[in-house]
């Protein structure tokens, strides 16, 4: 993955802006599941007390991208507390997506799933929501590209192993609510409530998604694809 001709070449460019402080593949590429379409999922991870220069990062995609006037390169925060923001790119032809990411908002939220503690959350582009416990898989499932000073190295040793709390958690937060929503669907069977019926059956799978990758011990990530395939049920 560290020999992608596009990650090597993009690498430097996105390392030089000010407050960046490590850079990470994520989604498919990084799990190694990814098929010759497959977006290019970048993590930009980046210090509080320094800040991230977004108005640098939009002249530096400028010079790397295949259309500069095409270009939207978010504010902090733009897309939500918990995708924060970034920019959709296209870089040889292939779609790029970078995200940033608080290294201190980072690990105090690993540090809480770690202990069992995990919120739930509205966020567009999540249809069961965001879980808290996403930051934590990311890491866990990331694969460095500029890692100076080790932060994402040691943010990954404290994802291994999944810990059990957070797992008993999630659990307990998801288990009950696969039954509940499967009761309510079944109450707009009389009126032929199909929409309401289609959104309590996703909601089940959802949470017996949840359920099923905590048994596993794995990180759930989003709901994309085949995000419903844990490993075997033990």
């Amino acid at each position: 993955m560290s020999h992608d001709p596009l990650l090597t070449r993009i690498t430097p460019f996105l390392a030089a802006v000010p407050g960046i402080a490590a850079i990470v593949l994520g989604g498919s590429r990084a799990r190694g599941t990814a098929h010759d379409a497959s977006d290019y999922d970048i993590g930009l991870y980046h210090a509080d007390s320094v800040g991230l220069d977004t108005d640098r990062l939009r002249e530096v995609v400028k010079a790397i991208v295949d259309d500069p006037d095409a270009i939207r390169v978010t504010s902090i925060g733009e897309w939500g507390p918990w995708i924060v923001g970034g920019a959709w790119l296209v870089i040889g032809g292939r779609k790029v997506d970078l995200l940033y990411r608080s290294i201190k908002k980072v690990t105090e939220t690993i540090e809480t799933c770690r202990s069992g503690d995990i919120g739930m959350y509205y966020q567009p582009g999540h249809p069961h929501g965001f879980c808290s416990a996403i930051w934590m898989g990311e890491i866990a499932q990331c694969h460095p590209l500029h890692d100076p000073d080790g932060v994402i190295a040691a943010l990954k040793a404290s994802t291994s192993p999944y810990p059990r709390a957070m797992g008993d958690a999630l659990i307990r937060r998801f288990q009950w609510e696969i039954a509940f929503s499967i009761e309510n669907a079944e109450t707009a069977l009389p009126r032929g409530d199909s929409t309401h019926i289609a959104g309590c059956a996703y909601r089940a799978l959802a949470c017996l998604g949840q359920v099923l990758f905590a048994l596993n011990g794995q990180y759930l990530i989003n709901e994309k694809a085949r995000w419903l395939r844990p490993p075997v049920f033990p």
